[in-house]
């Protein structure tokens, strides 16, 4: 009976983990027949978008490992993708060879964004969410001061077709047809209708084994200790700022990265909003894969972005089907897709509050039988 006690007990705590993906689950099990669409089409949309979306996923694990939290100034790298792509398209350099020093031009600006936002995130300790949210709508701000006031009379920029027609500024889009999918055509094998893009699988792995590896380093094992506990930290001697800083700037890089191979695969710059929601979108994907705000690993981003994007694909045909609307299964997925960080956050802070709980009963139950002795 305690056997059978003790199995429904597992049982349930491990729904209770684990209820956002297998809401999700149930989420795409009822509208894949309802949306109409064949295997093998779901199946290249699944790939094509994690091959799109993981990188940027994958840049969230270090602030996590950190004690940060959910970094929603990963949009400060994005920008900083964005920026390199405008200028690169600008010096007409397409290919791979316009991805890789895109890549590269992006670094700089990325580190200086990251220095920025770990440095205030570090008198926001205990806020830090909260306050990166601010921060990229901040940021938001100065990224369209640069690149709608200073690019051309300050920053140069030689062709005309991607300036305003004032003669400053950009335009709204800028076209990265020359090196639209370059990276993900590189190699690419196409299995039973289903295009595989190698390459970019093995910039993620490559980025997977960097993680696994880096988490066993020095560094790795102080950002962890960081997360834990500040102040036990402190006391052996760890740099806790400059630890938080380092991961907020790993973090803002690889999300430039992500962004530079998010929008190759687009072959377009939506220049003043394509950041906008990359960063809300990625830490949905996270939290539906089952990470929460104190924990999250490599297999969270993967099942978190072939839940999330599958829902994205089904939502507005079964929508659609259902109601006669397509617009209904749109509204459906941006609602979820913001629901889903709200029910994460709630049930975190709920389960904080029940290890308080259970932590106060125990040290009252210590007490009283100290008392008793």
């Amino acid at each position: 009976m305690k056997t059978k006690h003790g199995f429904q007990k597992k049982l349930g705590q491990l729904v209770l983990d684990n209820s956002v993906p297998i809401m999700f689950i149930i989420i795409c099990a009822v509208c894949i027949p309802l949306s109409g669409f064949s295997p093998s089409y779901l199946l290249n949309e699944v790939v094509t978008r994690m091959g799109r979306n993981t990188f940027l996923i994958l840049c969230l694990l270090i602030p996590i490992i950190a004690g940060l939290g959910l970094n929603f100034a990963m949009t400060l790298g994005a920008m900083a993708g964005e920026i390199a792509l405008i200028l690169v398209s600008d010096w007409q350099i397409w290919g791979i060879p316009g991805v890789v020093l895109a890549m590269i031009v992006s670094i700089p600006i990325s580190i200086l964004l990251g220095l920025l936002c770990g440095k205030i995130l570090n008198r926001a300790k205990g806020r830090e969410m909260i306050t990166s949210y601010f921060i990229s709508f901040f940021m938001n701000g100065m990224y369209q001061l640069v690149v709608l006031y200073m690019m051309g009379p300050i920053i140069p920029i030689v062709h005309e077709s991607i300036k305003l027609p004032r003669g400053y500024g950009i335009r709204n889009t800028v076209s990265l047809l020359n090196m639209r999918q370059s990276v993900d055509n590189l190699l690419a094998i196409n299995i039973g209708g289903v295009k595989i893009p190698v390459l970019t699988f093995l910039l993620i792995a490559l980025l997977c084994l960097f993680l696994i590896w880096f988490r066993r380093t020095k560094l790795g094992q102080d950002m962890r200790a960081v997360g834990q506990d500040m102040d036990v930290a402190r006391d052996a001697g760890i740099n806790v700022d400059r630890t938080r800083i380092v991961s907020v700037l790993i973090s803002t890089v690889v999300a430039g990265f992500g962004m530079i191979l998010y929008l190759q695969n687009m072959g377009n710059i939506s220049t003043y909003s394509s950041h906008s929601q990359i960063g809300m979108f990625s830490i949905a994907a996270l939290l539906v894969g089952g990470a929460s705000v104190e924990k999250a690993s490599i297999g969270n981003a993967f099942l978190g972005v072939i839940l999330f994007h599958l829902m994205f694909i089904v939502a507005p045909s079964a929508g659609a089907q259902v109601t006669g609307d397509s617009m209904t299964g749109e509204y459906f997925r941006v609602f979820v897709s913001y629901g889903v960080i709200a029910i994460a956050l709630v049930m975190y802070a709920a389960k904080k509050r029940r290890a308080r709980s259970n932590a106060g009963q125990l040290l009252a139950e210590a007490q009283k039988q100290e008392e008793n002795a």
